[in-house]
């Protein structure tokens, strides 16, 4: 096994002290390591925000997108390629915001991605306007009286939707966010992790402290059953004084390229081009 420097990138991290980004990038390259990936065989799709910049700090396959399109790049990628190992790095606005349908029916299809949700309740790269995320009650430069509608219960749909594979982490808690995302990745199907994380500069309510304070983990509870969807979506929805961390769901199901027959294909970069005869394709649109 190699160490996180296989992934080191030279571009100049943009993200403010104390972010906690910095804490998800460290376990995103610890996480690779333990997989034993190669940087040839990774592909970090992102959207726009702060979340989106993780993977220029990466050493590996890139692709920045538009503001919430960062998962059908994903899917489409793991289409045409199914040995990839595909990753999107999103943030809470760009991806339950602008994202939201994106997100709602590739959980639907079952395409075999990782899916992390950089989870600072707040839209920081704009400068502090509520996310689909924020608390109720929160007040902004936007919000001046305060945030009214409930916040997107992320965790609670994208179980009752389907997801293979559910998790919630925290950026401060190094070793067990790096064990979720290796499970997230291993695991066949949809997997969404979301990460609490603290914006130093926006959100001055949900401080690590404050995270710190709640949390609790679902594997110190011996009667939690990640297999069991009721009590995983009554869990995704505790959030308050108590915030459960952990393995939400687990489950199986044939996986989109599975169900179309494309993992009995090879990979479209293997495919001989010049053999290809469109003719017949051609024809039809001259008819």
């Amino acid at each position: 096994m190699g160490d996180i420097a296989h992934f080191k990138s030279t571009d100049e991290i943009a993200w403010c002290p104390g972010c906690g980004n910095f804490g998800i990038l460290l376990a995103l390259k610890k996480a690779l390591v333990v997989l034993n990936k190669e940087p040839k065989d990774v592909l970090l799709c992102s959207g726009i925000g702060q979340a989106a910049k993780t993977p220029h700090y990466i050493k590996c396959n890139c692709f920045n997108g538009l503001h919430g399109r960062s998962i059908p790049v994903a899917a489409a990628a793991k289409m045409a390629n199914h040995k990839l190992t595909v990753i999107v790095t999103t943030g809470d606005g760009d991806c339950y915001g602008e994202g939201g349908n994106h997100l709602i029916h590739n959980i639907r299809r079952n395409v075999d991605i990782t899916v992390i949700v950089h989870n600072n309740q707040i839209y920081g790269l704009t400068k502090g306007q509520a996310s689909p995320m924020t608390d109720r009650g929160f007040t902004t430069k936007v919000q001046t009286h305060g945030v009214m509608l409930e916040p997107f219960h992320s965790l609670a749909v994208a179980i009752i939707l389907g997801a293979k594979f559910v998790a919630r982490g925290f950026s401060n808690s190094q070793d067990e966010l790096t064990d979720l995302i290796v499970q997230g990745v291993n695991h066949r199907g949809f997997s969404l992790i979301e990460v609490l994380q603290p914006c130093v500069s926006f959100n001055k309510k949900n401080t690590a402290q404050w995270y710190a304070e709640r949390i609790y983990r679902l594997a110190d509870e011996a009667s939690y059953d990640p297999a069991n969807r009721l009590q995983a979506v009554e869990k995704a929805l505790e959030w308050g004084e108590r915030i459960p961390l952990g393995v939400f769901f687990r489950g199986e199901g044939k996986t989109y390229n599975e169900l179309t027959g494309l993992t009995e294909r090879p990979p479209l970069c293997e495919t001989a081009i010049e053999h290809i005869d469109i003719a017949a394709a051609l024809a039809e649109f001259a008819a």
